[in-house]
């Protein structure tokens, strides 16, 4: 069973929705037990980075959501929900994120002649061929909807790289813990096959 962690601000239907439709079995859910218990988890995310950290410290759920990632058991972050894996945020520079993973939050540029936030397609250079990009062409396309994105992630961690006037390090992977900054689940095929591969790791 897939646990979707709801902490108040996350894309939780969509999520639900694309899970559905290849038959993953799935809950909403922020009840520690279920989460723990799950086989895999997904952390979703929309809005702002110092009010996603605030809800789930209202719920009580940070502890929760740090010992799930660390647990081994597969665990996927998505737009947001990468974001608050990392340490920091120009976003809420005031609040600190989960540091499970190394590198930093920042704003992306708006000197570049780009609109943001980036809303759209962009494809992806993948830099790991294995796991949740396994069997997914290298370039293929995905949809972002952000204002923020990750940079100083460790290379080793870095899973796949876009390009929106910088450089975004828009996937990572360490182990079984994966995050992503574009929605898999809005993504069409590309999105889908990702999300296998995803239930497809292993504890």
């Amino acid at each position: 069973m897939v646990a979707i962690i709801d902490y108040g601000a996350g894309n939780l239907m969509s999520v639900k929705k694309a899970l559905d439709y290849i038959g993953a079995e799935s809950e909403i859910t922020m009840d520690k037990d279920k989460i723990m218990s799950a086989s895999h988890v997904i952390l979703p995310g929309v809005g702002s980075f110092g009010d996603a950290i605030q809800s789930m410290r209202g719920r009580n759920l940070i502890d929760t959501v740090k010992k799930a990632a660390l647990s081994g058991k597969p665990f996927l972050g998505i737009c947001l929900g990468l974001q608050l894996l990392f340490e920091s945020s120009d976003e809420s520079s005031e609040i600190d994120g989960l540091s499970l993973l190394k590198g930093k939050i920042i704003s992306i540029p708006k000197n570049n002649g780009l609109k943001v936030p980036h809303i759209g397609w962009n494809s992806v250079s993948v830099k790991q061929k294995n796991g949740i990009f396994n069997d997914i062409p290298d370039e293929s396309y995905f949809y972002f909807v952000h204002s923020y994105y990750l940079c100083g992630a460790d290379d080793t961690a870095v899973a796949g790289v876009t390009r929106y006037g910088v450089d975004i390090q828009c996937a990572v992977q360490q182990g079984n813990l994966c995050a992503t900054q574009f929605h898999p689940e809005k993504s069409g095929e590309a999105g889908l096959k990702l999300l296998k591969n995803f239930l497809l790791l292993e504890n």
